[in-house]
């Protein structure tokens, strides 16, 4: 047995050591944490899906579908140029309807000028920025920041780079036989050309393209969904575009597009211009809910038109150079991976192993909100 002062002199005597260790990790660590660049991508609201953790480990078949390419970082994408701290104050250049008359709800398209923006507002299709709409909360604190996906290539509606556009449906719901008004798409759908809005980011590489000009592009949207789409229509086929990319899109681009009337559809005369001009490279598919039926006699939802297309799909699906997106509300995604599943199942596959496996490799994209 030790006596009391030999085990008080025989920590004392570790005291040195231990401190010498505890230094070393300290030290490692910090140089560690210089390794690892400072501005980090802020999370965007709840309305990103979130990423199942675990792979699968995948079938023979699911393995003929899945690319085995790691998707690539996009280090090169310009990302919160502005913060919530230091907004641009851009200059509202235009809003006007997207709606037809007997459209249900209110939808706008909105621009704003970057021109003045000093570091410059740049952005590439398929992210987002942030609104931050004027006034205060019951709180008398400041509005928080909204983020909408672009509706414009980085271009601009008007090819000059100066612009940025945004495509808005003004939230509405009931609430104790009350209708509320979302704070800042009402702003959005409100303001006037001249004002100014306070405007952060841009934000997101989950929605981007591919570079390569072979790819083959699935899109599946609703509603607002069709924002970044609008982006990746306009890059692929307007001739201005085209140019200016030196980018020659020579895939398949296929939307699906799902609206409650017709008059709900967005950017319909751009869509059809397409179709004519491009009837090798564009399919459009359009599910009306409120006035077309699907095949059990109900109500036809972008998830009915999946199952329809199930096997020209996964043909496409097949192909490594393809890329789905789906944007829109995220009430939508249970449907499609419901008609994913049974669409799979169709051709001998597995929709639970094989959608991890194409997000892996990049392939599968997802905005909801």
């Amino acid at each position: 047995m030790y006596s009391q002062s030999t085990v008080i002199v025989g920590g004392l005597a570790h005291i040195p050591v231990v401190i010498g260790i505890f230094s070393f990790i300290q030290k490692f660590f910090s140089k560690r944490a210089s390794s690892f660049p400072q501005d980090i991508e802020p999370k965007k609201s709840p309305v990103k899906p979130v990423e199942q953790k675990s792979i699968p480990k995948p079938t023979p078949d699911a393995k003929a579908v899945s690319n085995t390419v790691i998707k690539k970082k996009h280090a090169d994408v310009p990302v919160n140029i502005y913060r919530p701290k230091t907004p641009y104050e851009g200059t509202v250049i235009e809003n006007y309807s997207l709606l037809k008359e007997g459209a249900i709800g209110r939808v706008n398209h909105i621009t704003f000028d970057l021109k003045d923006s000093d570091p410059f507002l740049n952005y590439v299709e398929g992210q987002s920025i942030g609104i931050m709409p004027a006034g205060e909360d019951a709180n008398g604190k400041p509005h928080k920041l909204r983020l909408y996906s672009i509706a414009s290539t980085r271009h601009g509606d008007d090819f000059n780079g100066n612009t940025v556009s945004l495509c808005v449906r003004q939230l509405q719901y009931e609430k104790d036989g009350e209708t509320i008004n979302g704070v800042c798409s009402t702003y959005l759908c409100d303001i006037k050309p001249g004002d100014k809005v306070k405007i952060t980011g841009p934000v997101g590489k989950e929605m981007l393209l591919p570079d390569e000009e072979d790819a083959n592009i699935v899109m599946l949207a609703t509603g607002t969904g069709i924002a970044p789409m609008r982006a990746y229509l306009r890059r692929m086929f307007e001739p201005t575009e085209k140019e200016k990319n030196k980018w020659n899109f020579k895939g398949k681009a296929w939307l699906f597009m799902g609206a409650p009337k017709s008059a709900n559809l967005l950017y319909e005369e751009d869509l059809q211009r397409y179709l004519s001009d491009y009837p090798d490279n564009f399919k459009y598919t359009k599910a009306i809910s409120r006035e077309q039926q699907n095949t059990k006699g109900g109500r036809m939802y972008i998830q009915d038109r999946v199952l329809e297309s199930a096997n020209e799909l996964f043909n496409m699906i097949e192909n490594e150079k393809t890329h789905i997106y789906l944007c829109g509300l995220k009430g939508m995604e249970p449907g499609i991976d419901e008609a994913m599943t049974n669409a799979a199942e169709e051709k001998g596959l597995n929709w639970s192993e094989l959608r991890p496996q194409l997000k892996k490799a990049g392939r599968w994209h997802v905005e909801t909100y």
